[in-house]
């Protein structure tokens, strides 16, 4: 279950919070597919060269697949990775789990919810019905069998999952850690349950009752530290104020497709050059006019 993190200030810098992240490490990425991924948080996982993670999400993209490239990962439990219909597959990720550089531990959005409710609960196992018959079973020797006392039907047994920290983006939140996400959570809200510590960054840090009238979704004595970092999730969307960068997540893909040289002038451009250079790069607020109307967001993705 998620510790009690009770420092009054929890405001650090973005080197600091991910010196918390300790190579090995099981990390939870929160957000999902190219939304509110916590990017600036990967990229200076990579700047510090965090070794042999262990992440652990739902349905993940950019943030997984540029983490694969930089060699970052041991292992992989996803439920998926790609880049949809949209711009297809997670190039790192599939040459990496082809190759055996990564241990790819396939898994689906349910039984990791499942598993973080056990955590939460704390109780030794919880029952699931959802991977019975399929080889997620044989990926995870950790599951176990259950037969139900009312049915007799057995079922799958799956333990709880606590991740070392859950890695989060949310668009608002105060000094003391508290944060306000916009629907959907996807499982941020029961990865910083079921983590030892929240580490976070938001675009804003606003006052503690702004933070409250929007609405407190993750509470500050699970997060132990925060940082601000405007548009921190970039290439993906924060609602309600940016959209996902679809030519920048474009230009990843071709890079991260041939590998060498163009990759290595990716993660040079992008990540070892710092945060602020990044933002400079980018022209992130292009993106924030995707609410004015149909035609601007549309504009965006073509």
């Amino acid at each position: 279950m998620s510790g009690f993190h009770l420092a009054p200030d929890k405001r650090t810098s973005l080197a600091d919070a991910v010196a918390l992240v300790h190579d090995g490490a099981q990390v939870a990425l929160g957000g999902g597919l190219c939304a509110r991924l916590p990017m600036a948080l990967v990229r200076e996982l990579i700047r510090q060269g965090r070794r042999d993670l262990h992440l652990v999400g739902s349905a993940h993209s950019i943030d997984v697949d540029l983490l694969i490239a930089a060699g970052a990962v041991k292992v992989c439990e996803e439920s998926y990775v790609g880049f949809e219909q949209d711009l297809g597959l997670a190039p790192a990720f599939r040459r990496a789990a082809e190759h055996g550089d990564i241990e790819a531990r396939e898994s689906c959005c349910v039984t990791i919810l499942t598993q973080l409710r056990a955590a939460e609960a704390g109780v030794p196992f919880l029952p699931v019905r959802g991977v019975k018959g399929t080889d997620i079973r044989r990926l995870h020797p950790e599951y176990g069998a259950v037969t139900c006392p009312f049915t007799g039907e057995e079922l799958v047994a799956v333990p709880p999952l606590s991740p070392d920290v859950a890695l989060i983006h949310a668009p608002l939140g105060d000094r003391h850690g508290n944060l306000h996400l916009d629907q959907p959570y996807v499982l941020d809200e029961r990865f910083a349950a079921a983590s030892r510590m929240v580490v976070a960054t938001v675009d804003r840090l606003a006052g503690t009752a702004e933070v409250a009238d929007a609405g407190v979704v993750i509470p500050a004595h699970s997060v132990a530290a925060v940082t601000e970092v405007p548009f921190g999730a970039h290439p993906s969307s924060c609602y309600p104020g940016y959209a996902y960068d679809r030519p920048h997540l474009a230009t990843y893909i071709a890079a991260a497709t041939k590998g060498g040289a163009e990759l290595a002038d990716y993660l040079k451009r992008f990540v070892r050059a710092g945060e602020e250079l990044y933002r400079k790069e980018i022209d992130a607020e292009r993106l924030s006019s995707w609410s004015e109307s149909t035609d601007a967001w549309k504009e965006l993705f073509r």
